[in-house]
């Protein structure tokens, strides 16, 4: 059997490589860049560790374990220190803890008494049945109000896809939502309800899934990935064309600058949406790959500072903040590193990393690296109190970041399976299909791993047949 070609390494292409590779399956990856991991970059400079992309793996699912456990990687895993599970919200220009009780709810002042009376009266909202999609925020503005909306969805929505709830679909940005109304009636029905069945699947709500990263930073992930993959990784290796044959794909390559040809039995796209719709795909039934090209990627900044811990008047003892537009701040939150896990940071000195651009301010990502830490330090000398110049900086430009999971994006996921159906052998798997978080990615690697050794398994079944046949 020919080896399966695997486009992308990214966390979801080393991630798939390495569970086929220990089913024993044959793979190449194929990287058009110089390195593995995608966003996932970790620097060390100066005393401080800098991370450009995610910060941190949220455990929701036993296969992320596991592939930590098979890579060899548990004695290198961290875990965030206990006083990092604080996460804040800004309301009247500060950050004010998130209630981690149904008590806490209740005496929170994040809320008007007015928001949480709309909570309590959640259960009783009727469900919508008429099949139609919403929007985040006309889910969020009919079971639990504009309040709600404005200063809890808003700024969630910024964390998680740097997007807008007006835009966001309910059933494919935040599926389980859509499911819980639908199943339970209510969503806080749902969370009560449904806990024990997510128990059941081994599954865990990503609020409330263990956090962790490693000991020098999550780069150590695909760095180890790429390791135990060996030569099995190319760099520096661009596919441009895939062609369909009897035994499997055909490959065109561009590999430091020279014109090849491989060929494979089987081939996962994990890659970006808009990459996928310049791929050229002949298959043996007409397929286009083209309207990919419309899947909106928003940009974004990441703005890592490091500042003396005395310039700083906040504990900054938490996971991070998130910001609504409402309250009128350029940055879109900022992560706690250096209370996350230790050795961000010299000794008497933070992290402190912060996000900028995304479908709310999408001129500001692309700024000069002085004035993205020139407008980040002016939110943060007001949100936290931070006076005098920062001790370290770092800016990473992602000019197409978050694939956005907008109003009609069910079509492009219906377009996926069927494009799998017509070309079979060729699998799409990542963050433009399976979720955007980084466990997502991991989980989607596995996943798909699973789906293409069946199919390698049935051609195999069928070449063992016709051979017998024809003996």
């Amino acid at each position: 059997m020919n080896s399966v070609a695997i486009i992308g390494g990214g966390i979801t292409g080393l991630t798939a490589g390495f569970c086929l590779q220990r089913k024993g399956v044959p793979v190449t990856v194929y990287e058009a860049s110089g390195r593995v991991g995608g966003v996932i970059q970790s620097l060390r400079r100066d005393g401080y560790l800098a991370e450009f992309g995610p910060n941190t793996i949220l455990e929701t699912s036993p296969k992320i374990g596991q592939l930590i456990r098979d890579a060899g990687l548990k004695q290198r895993r961290l875990n965030p220190a206990p006083q990092a599970e604080a996460r804040y919200v800004v309301r009247y220009q500060r950050p004010i803890a998130m209630p981690g009780s149904p008590l806490g709810f209740f005496a929170t002042k994040l809320f008007t008494a007015k928001a949480k009376l709309a909570v309590l009266r959640e259960p009783f909202v009727p469900a919508r049945r008429d099949g139609a999609e919403e929007s985040v925020a006309e889910f969020v503005l009919r079971r639990l109000g504009q309040e709600f909306l404005d200063h809890a969805i808003d700024a969630l929505v910024g964390g998680v896809y740097a997007g807008d709830p007006y835009k966001l679909s309910v059933p494919q940005a935040f599926p389980k939502l859509a499911q819980l109304e639908a199943r339970y009636g209510s969503l806080i029905k749902g969370q009560i309800l449904g806990a024990r069945e997510r128990k059941k699947r081994g599954e865990i709500a990503k609020d409330r899934a263990p956090k962790f990263s490693f000991d020098d930073g999550l780069q150590v992930l695909p760095e180890t990935l790429r390791e135990r993959l060996g030569d099995a990784v190319r760099l520096e290796t661009q596919v441009t064309a895939l062609t369909q044959t009897e035994g499997g794909w055909m490959l065109e390559l561009r590999e430091r600058g020279e014109e090849t040809r491989h060929e494979h039995s089987a081939v996962i796209y994990a890659g970006t949406a808009y990459k996928l719709a310049e791929l050229g795909v002949t298959a043996r039934m007409p397929v286009s790959f083209t309207a990919f090209s419309e899947i909106h990627y928003p940009p974004v900044a990441s703005v890592v500072l490091g500042f003396r811990r005395e310039d700083v008047q906040h504990p900054c003892e938490g996971f991070g903040m998130l910001i609504p537009k409402v309250e009128g701040f350029k940055i879109l939150g900022t992560i706690f590193s250096s209370s996350l896990f230790p050795n961000r940071a010299p000794a008497g000195h933070l992290t402190l990393t912060s996000y900028v651009g995304g479908e709310r301010y999408p001129e500001l990502a692309s700024l000069s690296t002085e004035k993205l830490c020139a407008l980040t330090c002016a939110d943060l000398s007001v949100l936290l109190g931070v006076r005098g110049k920062p001790t370290f900086q770092h800016t990473v430009f992602y000019p197409r970041a978050i694939p956005q999971y907008n109003l009609g994006y069910g079509r492009y996921r219906q377009m996926m399976t069927e494009l799998e159906v017509k070309a079979p052998g060729l699998f799409l798997a990542g963050h433009y299909r399976d979720g955007v978080s980084l466990s997502d990615s991991i989980v989607s690697g596995c996943n798909v791993a699973d789906r293409v050794q069946e199919h390698c398994g049935r051609v195999g079944d069928t070449v063992l047949s016709t051979v017998s046949r024809a003996a």
